[in-house]
């Protein structure tokens, strides 16, 4: 037997216990944790995913809501559970800051997570409450800057996206808007829409469905083109600072040490079950998120470059959790 063909031998030998364990996976629930409410994106983009992915796999799906501290206290849970493939986490993009922001940060994003796929990605979106007089960026710049600190904006978390780029275009602007931060969208949109906060900046996939009856209006967008749903509502970058422009996204994770086929079978059934006609054009329509539906290494790439950019933000302009 020449060396070659030893090592072939030995490697696929190796390889023999993983393709069992992945074709014996699952043997029991599987469960998906939301460190967020009910009610928000991350939420829905799992519960979209739900029926989809117990039939492709054949098992229950239990979504578990585990909120706090901008989604870690959720993700430390994964962090911290067997890498057996029953258990998955769904992120927001608060997932790339909060190591910058949190102190004592409990776990390794890139040590004690393994990507699974970078879901989608949406721009953010700046809407008032019907009854606030401001119906553009320039209005709302006028009005904060002649009552200064009168203003609130609800934000899904401290350290999310969207609350680093109005803290940018607070500076580029020179106001001082309140920052109210809830924990997570669902929640947050509940008060913007009842006017319990002027403002609520979040992605177009949780607003859009309030926008659209007239719950909420927006007052500018924040990604880089206009979306098809808001024709009419300009982007940050032509109200004139194209330094505050901010996306959202959504991500899922397994347990650092998951078995690579069994994450390779949850994300091929993940994949297929977000593109079912019904349940992507909820999710590219209603909710104005572009799919993406990428392999662990693009999400990997992508959150450290997520982290890497806003991660500055926060040590630039001294951000703090409980801000």
């Amino acid at each position: 037997m020449s060396g070659l063909t030893r090592r072939l031998v030995v490697f696929s030998a190796a390889l023999a216990p993983l393709a069992a364990q992945a074709q014996s996976w699952p043997s029991g629930p599987i469960r998906i944790v939301v460190p967020f409410p009910p009610g928000g994106s991350v939420d829905a983009v799992a519960r979209l995913a739900q029926a989809g992915l117990s039939q492709r796999l054949g098992a229950t799906i239990v979504i578990e809501n585990r909120t706090g501290a901008s989604g870690s206290t959720g993700s430390a849970a994964v962090a911290k559970a067997p890498p057996d493939g029953n258990t998955w986490l769904i992120v927001f993009d608060t997932h790339a800051v909060n190591p910058s922001l949190l102190p004592n940060f409990p776990f390794d994003n890139d040590k004690d997570l393994d990507p699974v796929s970078l879901i989608a990605t949406a721009p953010y979106v700046v809407a008032r409450h019907p009854s606030r007089p401001y119906t553009n960026l320039g209005e709302l710049i006028r009005a904060a800057k002649e009552k200064p600190r009168s203003i609130s904006y609800a934000s899904v978390g401290s350290g999310s996206i969207g609350h680093l780029a109005l803290e940018l275009l607070g500076k580029q602007a020179g106001i001082d808007l309140i920052h109210v931060p809830y924990r997570g969208g669902g929640p947050a949109l509940n008060d913007a829409v009842a006017g319990h906060v002027d403002l609520i900046i979040a992605s177009a996939a949780l607003l859009m469905p309030q926008i659209q009856p007239g719950a909420i209006r927006p007052v500018v967008q924040m990604g880089p083109t206009r979306l098809r749903a808001l024709p009419d509502v300009p982007t940050i970058a032509e109200s004139g600072y194209p330094g505050a422009q901010a996306s959202s996204w959504w991500g899922f994770y397994a347990p650092g040490g998951t078995p690579k086929p069994i994450i390779e079978r949850f994300r091929t059934a993940l994949v297929e079950s977000l593109r079912d006609e019904r349940v992507a054009k909820q999710l590219t329509e209603t909710q104005q998120m572009t799919l993406v539906l990428s392999g662990p290494e693009e999400l990997r790439r992508f959150a450290g470059e997520q982290a890497r950019i806003w991660g500055a933000v926060v040590r630039d302009n001294n951000i703090r959790a409980d801000e």
